[in-house]
């Protein structure tokens, strides 16, 4: 079951990266003043530290809650991964790698909840949330956290079935970010690449 909503979700990404590269790259007609390569370059690393987000910087503790929650999401999709190989091949993780993978992703839960139930309790926050930031994030902590439980103590029926509806919802939800974080990077360092407005020279 687990499996088939991993390869519907895959199929689904799949078909979504091609519209993305059917679009093609942006077109610009007016005169470069700057480079599209470095702008590119600009926009997937230091434009992504918090002092160069408008909102980012003043939230700190939550910009640190959102790559912690994050690095749990893709951890627990290659532990998923392992589980198959594991099976196919019959091997093991060794039993410290399973206490360390399942001990971080109880904390990258607590992340994820912790920002969840900011969601909630911000008036502001509440105001610019819909059903799907709540599903999403409920989904995805609650994924992590059945990954932790399957790593200490094995009970498969649960976790595939929490598994199943992680991968059946991450190419519908706003999880979908996942492929189209890349392709809006890209956009940006482009069109201000291209403008000369990236990299920033001063700090």
């Amino acid at each position: 079951m687990a499996l088939g909503a991993l390869l519907l979700c895959k199929m689904l990404f799949i078909v979504r990266l091609w519209s993305l590269i059917r679009a093609g790259a942006p077109k610009d007609l007016s005169k470069p003043m700057g480079s599209v390569c470095k702008g590119v370059v600009y926009s997937y690393t230091k434009a992504m530290l918090p002092h160069h987000k408008e909102s980012a910087r003043l939230h700190l503790p939550t910009f640190t809650a959102g790559l912690v929650f994050h690095a749990g999401i893709f951890l627990s999709i290659l532990t998923f991964i392992w589980f198959i190989v594991t099976t196919v091949f019959d091997c093991s993780m060794p039993q410290m790698v399973t206490d360390s993978c399942g001990g971080f992703l109880v904390a990258t839960t607590g992340c994820g909840m912790a920002i969840l139930l900011k969601r909630l309790f911000n008036r502001e926050l509440r105001a610019l949330s819909c059903a799907d930031d709540y599903i999403s994030n409920g989904i995805s902590s609650l994924f992590q956290l059945a990954t932790a439980g399957y790593l200490f103590f094995h009970e498969p029926l649960s976790y595939y079935i929490v598994a199943s509806l992680f991968f059946l919802w991450l190419p519908m939800g706003k999880t979908r970010h996942l492929l189209y974080f890349f392709a809006a990077r890209f956009h940006l360092g482009f069109f201000y690449g291209r403008r000369g407005s990236w990299p920033i020279t001063r700090e």
